[in-house]
């Protein structure tokens, strides 16, 4: 049997820049290892499978090593798809079952809007492999969630010109690294990001919604402000606009697809 899939290139408006993600939907739950199969051969960094659930879609994202908890990116390329597609009216709702519950998708204006769970970073010990893989004598702020290390660096010049070791980072016991710092004076966003998740089958991920869950509550608190919009600094670049909403986190971006094929095995 062959399965449409599909190629969105999500939290831009621009081809060839934000986080590409490949969206296979099915038409009922697929066999695990042939899923795994097929986000080895996308080797993007989450393929998005889903299929018809009671009011919505079982939705499940692979990299091309793991299956992850949360993925920001690709549940956008999914919604972004439904929606284009006509699996869902304009105006609906997309609502996702997920392993981090129910997640769901709107339109607003331009922009898609994601309702994430926070995840706060607590303050953490830095291990000494996490600063040596960065180059980083002395972060301003280390934390960790359940997910990754969250990272302060004195500045936008020290987030982009990171070369991290990345077999170092690897060795870490979480799935990654958001390194981030304020934006420079007179940008157009209030902060910036790298996300490194080597030990994921992810070197650098070049848009991570997932990781705005953390940075959302971590500058709202520093900024004093719960809508912000934060840059990824990564070669492809992408925008994510953030809203802390108490436990929860709205993720704003846009979509452009960029491919469509069809899976023969």
């Amino acid at each position: 049997m062959s399965h449409k899939i599909i190629v969105v290139d999500a939290f831009t408006n621009t081809p060839f820049a934000g986080n590409p993600a490949a969206v296979c939907l099915l038409p009922a739950p697929a066999d695990e290892g042939w899923m795994r199969l097929v986000a080895r051969e996308m080797n993007l960094a989450e393929t998005a499978f889903l299929h018809p659930e009671a009011d919505g879609w079982r939705l499940r994202w692979l990299t091309p090593t793991v299956e992850v908890d949360l993925c920001g990116h690709a549940t956008l390329a999914s919604a972004h798809i439904l929606w284009e597609d006509g699996h869902l009216s304009h105006g609906a709702t997309a609502r996702f079952q997920t392993r981090s519950g129910l997640l769901t998708a709107t339109r607003a204006a331009d922009r898609i809007i994601l309702d994430f769970p926070v995840k706060l970073a607590e303050p953490a010990e830095a291990p000494e492999a996490l600063c040596h893989a960065l180059g980083v004598r002395d972060p301003r702020w280390v934390g960790r969630n359940q997910f990754d290390y969250l990272v302060e660096l004195a500045d936008e010049a020290a987030v982009r010109g990171l070369t991290p070791d990345l077999g170092l980072l690897a060795t870490l016991p979480v799935r990654g690294a958001i390194v981030t710092a304020p934006a420079d004076p007179g940008a157009p966003y209030d902060f910036v990001s790298r996300f490194f998740a080597p030990g994921s089958g992810v070197p650098e991920d070049p848009v991570t919604g997932s990781a705005h869950c953390a940075l959302a509550p971590y500058w709202s608190g520093k900024l004093g402000r719960t809508d912000l919009t934060g840059y990824q600094a990564s070669l492809r670049g992408g925008t994510v606009q953030v809203q802390l909403r108490g436990d929860r986190v709205l993720l704003g971006g846009q979509a452009v697809t960029m491919m469509r094929g069809v899976l023969m095995r």
